[in-house]
């Protein structure tokens, strides 16, 4: 047990003032090929445990494994959008370890020569602000298998005993690893979660993943440092391991800073170590003292030929590479003609792509903004669930928008053909047509309804000459409910008016 076990985290602006945090990130990302990075297995989720393997995945003797071309492509268009150098030459290498999730003992991965070095990627922040990051490298590498650890929490403390599925052994990986990234502040914990969301739509737009959080397709290694000046040496780091959301991100660095600062108020040193997070707290615990890269006894991979990429291959690749997420913000809002800060809470709402495919399937931009900024991101809230998640499509709403703007149906029942949508009770037109929800636009229906409405409220109809113009909604609010909500509203306030000859 760590002898600061028992120190109490410093309150984090306290940490903050006294302390400079400096962060580090590894970011692994499953690619999204047909099969495995060394052998013919296929690369599928959820299959039944242990049926997506093969010998080599399982590294029996006198196997022997072979590169996943396609793996070395993805590789290169990662390294590529992150402003990388690709290597002209290199090759792979056997990183020596033991755990019951790898078979052969070691994993191949990359370490002195990886596929792509010294990068950036520019991060942006819910206020606009830009935070270079600068990558260090990006390597491939393959997944270990999954223990799964019964009984106590799930986690190896505490365990009985412990089952192993080989299927993920084998998948092919990228780890992307930053510099160190300086000068953060209070904005850590934000700069972090930004930085991982930035890498997971470049793997979302260049199509290589399925960059899937929560199923563990994209997870990141957050290394977390103090100092007590940015004129000081980098303090001792720890990393918090496996980390497979954005707001546990965002925790798990707000605890690890608020931690060490304790730590380092007690007088005791930090020591360097991985570390779990706990969803559930919020907080780390240790895992394992942290080993550096010659406790695993890297040595070139003998059955591997080197990977030497043309750069003419290089080149068409990069040439191929589609609009990236920052490029394609910034054209969408001078196309659709958004504010700064409309952008910015599309974007943090995670509803671009579903305005982009609203607008593609015949809406307008404001007209798409308004429904999944408004209507659907409260019910999203209400879910507790992600915009993207909810069951309704962009062309449904793109659908509801038209039925809208051509005054087939105002807005009040626009809400109420979106909730059917919601509930699989099929597309908007046809909801609105079964269910006899088309605004009543009959001039003698909507006339009827007004002569009502002003006999039974005289003393409205003498304000309204009187010259408050402004009660009128007290008539209109009796004729939308004789028409069940049906009527438009614009229609009957201009009847109410003829009728009672004020302009």
């Amino acid at each position: 047990m760590n002898a600061y076990t028992d120190i109490e985290p410093l309150d984090y602006d306290e940490a903050i003032e006294k302390y400079d945090p400096v962060l580090g990130i590894e970011v692994h990302v499953e690619l999204g090929t047909a099969t495995k990075m060394f052998d013919g297995a296929p690369n599928v989720f959820a299959a039944e445990p242990n049926t997506a393997i093969t010998p080599v995945s399982l590294g029996l003797p006198g196997t022997l494994p072979v590169v996943n071309e396609k793996a070395v492509e993805y590789a290169i268009k990662i390294g590529l959008a992150l402003n990388c150098s690709i290597a002209e030459h290199c090759r792979f290498a056997r990183k020596q370890y033991f755990y019951p999730d790898l078979t052969k003992n070691f994993q191949t991965s990359q370490y002195d020569e990886p596929i792509a070095y010294d990068g950036y990627v520019d991060v942006e922040l819910d206020d606009g602000e830009i935070v270079r990051v600068d990558i260090e490298r990006a390597h491939m590498e393959e997944d270990a298998g999954k223990n799964t650890h019964i009984g106590g929490t799930g986690r190896i403390q505490g365990a009985t005993h412990s089952q192993v599925d080989y299927n993920r052994a084998g998948v092919p990986l990228v780890e992307i690893v930053t510099r160190p990234i300086p000068n953060t502040g209070g904005r850590a914990p934000e700069v972090a979660a930004a930085y991982v969301r930035t890498l997971r739509d470049i793997f979302r737009t260049l199509e290589v993943s399925e960059a899937r959080m929560e199923r563990g397709n994209v997870r990141a290694d957050i290394n977390v440092s103090l100092r007590p000046s940015p004129e000081a040496p980098l303090g001792t780091r720890t990393e918090t391991k496996n980390v497979n959301s954005f707001r546990s991100i965002e925790r798990a660095v707000r605890f690890e800073i608020g931690r060490q600062a304790g730590v380092l108020e007690s007088g005791v040193e930090v020591i360097q170590e991985t570390r779990h997070f706990h969803d559930d707290t919020g907080h780390t615990s240790p895992g394992r003292v942290k080993s550096d890269a010659e406790d695993y006894r890297y040595f070139p991979e003998p059955d591997l030929v080197p990977v030497a990429p043309s750069r003419e291959w290089v080149e068409e690749l990069r040439a191929a590479l589609p609009e990236l997420p920052a490029a394609r913000r910034r054209r969408l809002l001078g196309e659709w003609g958004f504010t700064d800060l409309e952008m910015r809470d599309v974007i943090n709402a995670g509803a671009l792509d579903l305005i982009e495919g609203t607008v593609a399937a015949g809406a307008k931009p404001q007209a798409a903004r308004k429904w999944w900024m408004g209507e659907l991101a409260r019910i999203a809230k209400e879910a507790e669930k992600e915009l993207e998640e909810l069951s309704v499509t962009p062309k449904q709403v793109a659908e509801l928008v038209s039925l809208v703007e051509g005054k087939k149906i105002n807005d009040k029942i626009g809400r109420q053909v979106l909730a059917k949508v919601l509930d699989g009770e099929g597309d908007p037109a046809a909801i609105v047509e079964k269910e006899n929800l088309a605004v009543v636009s009959d001039d003698s229906v909507l006339e009827g309804a007004v002569d009502q409405a002003i006999a039974d409220n005289p003393d409205v109809v003498e304000k309204i000459k009187g010259g408050k113009v402004q009660a009128i909604g007290a008539l209109i609010g009796p004729v939308m409910k004789a028409t069940r909500g049906q009527a438009d509203a614009g229609r009957v306030r201009e009847i109410i008016m003829a009728k009672l000859e004020v302009g």
